[in-house]
């Protein structure tokens, strides 16, 4: 088995690509997905989010949404908006936020690898997630989420990305949020025989997003593996449907942390504590960092620069993280915050949202800190995922994000 391979793709008929896109599933409420989706029969939010399509208040994870989600499907194959190519391909899709430009390879990647950690992950999964993305896969006999992969150092790969997208696309859309995304179907044998084995030679390829989609497609593949006596390898449920960029265009941005309150200290309490692990400087501009061991840190209405002290940084990959400084050294002992997945008096808020909006949860109350963090690197991700450790929640934001209904790999 390849690592990757070529798949007939599921994807919109000529010029309905606008029309059909989507945010991914999970980066909207059903109340956002609803709005979003108000007037748009073939958006792709009535497959990924189908309970905008059944009364308020129905169960996310009851049979019915599924079944509708697959019911949405079929009415988008016969209208034929949607359609499934003839033949295997690879497909390039380049996305376009503002300057920044990313372009990557669409390819149906190996199972087998990632159960064996070829393609390596950063994050556990919740086992609620895993179920309910393996009913979706389930329900619709396809992938439509895609895993964000990254790989590194494939200059014969980057070559042939750039030469395709001096082609005609096949598809071209710019979505509500102004992200362009563009797609082109690479259907010659011969570059799909030399992509296919320039990938297979590469080491590793590494999560950047979509942990619950690729457990998901795993246990599916096994659960159809165990059920098929005639079980070859070969067949379409041995891999999931993935994006893979050149890790050098990726752009990942901050993921800050608000906590609700001080833990009984006062500000001057809370500051002199701080100190004692990071070197505490005032601002009068808020504070963007710009380097590792920096962190900006907004309470009582003030800004304050923090540089981590040299000789508290450990070596570990997980443990000198930024993110994992701050657990160490703020959060769980002065703050009382240790476990971020449970601990309700901590909330993410993603770089997207820029510094603004931490100011704002603290000037309203609702918070009483905020932590601006240097955004995690791909050479950090990468030494966690190498190393087999797993990074604290809340590590990454990367954007911009891919787009739901672009391209969908049918599992026969």
């Amino acid at each position: 088995m390849p690592l990757i391979t070529p798949f007939k793709g599921l994807r919109p008929a000529a010029g309905r690509a606008a029309d059909i896109i989507a945010p991914p599933y999970d980066v909207l409420s059903s109340d956002e997905a609803r709005q979003r989706a108000a007037g748009k029969p073939w958006s792709f939010l009535h497959i990924s989010k189908p309970e905008i399509d059944l009364p308020l208040g129905t169960d996310l994870y009851s049979a019915e949404v599924y079944a509708k989600a697959r019911e949405n499907l079929d009415a988008m194959l016969a209208a034929g908006v949607i359609a499934r190519d003839d033949s295997a391909c690879y497909y390039v899709y380049r996305i376009v936020m503002g300057n920044h430009v990313q372009t990557g390879l669409v390819a149906a990647a190996s199972c087998k690898d990632y159960d064996t950690n070829r393609i390596r992950r950063h994050e556990l999964t919740r086992p609620d997630k895993e179920d309910d993305r393996v009913r979706q896969i389930e329900a619709l006999n396809a992938q439509t989420g895609p895993v964000f992969l990254a790989y590194t150092n494939a200059a014969d790969i980057d070559t042939i990305l750039q030469k395709t997208t001096a082609l005609t696309p096949d598809a071209d859309a710019t979505a509500d949020d102004g992200i362009r995304h563009t797609l082109w179907a690479i259907r010659d044998a011969e570059t799909i025989a030399k992509i296919t084995a320039t990938f297979d030679a590469m080491p590793a390829l590494y999560i950047a997003d979509g942990h619950h989609r690729s457990a998901a497609a795993s246990r599916v593949c096994a659960a159809r593996k165990a059920a098929n006596p005639a079980h070859t390898g070969n067949e379409s449920y041995n891999y999931f449907l993935s994006v893979i960029f050149p890790d050098h265009q990726l752009k990942i941005l901050d993921y800050n942390r608000v906590v609700t309150d001080l833990h009984g200290l006062s500000v001057e309490a809370f500051l002199a504590r701080v100190g004692e692990a990071y070197a505490v400087e005032p601002s009068g501009a808020p504070v963007k960092p710009s380097r590792h061991g920096e962190v900006g840190l907004y309470v009582a209405g003030k800004w304050f620069k923090l540089a981590i002290k040299p000789d508290v940084v450990p070596k570990d990959p997980v443990a000198r993280l930024d993110v994992s400084l701050l657990t160490t050294h703020i959060l769980a002992p002065i703050l009382g915050v240790a476990d971020l997945r449970r601990d309700k008096r901590i909330d993410f808020v993603g770089g997207i949202r820029g510094l603004p909006e931490l100011e704002k949860r603290v000037n309203s109350g609702e918070m009483a800190v905020a932590f601006a963090m240097y955004a995690t690197t791909m050479s950090d991700l990468m030494a966690v995922a190498d190393a087999d450790q797993i990074m604290p929640p809340k590590s990454t934001w990367f954007e911009p994000k891919l787009a739901d209904g672009m391209v969908s790999h049918v599992i026969d």
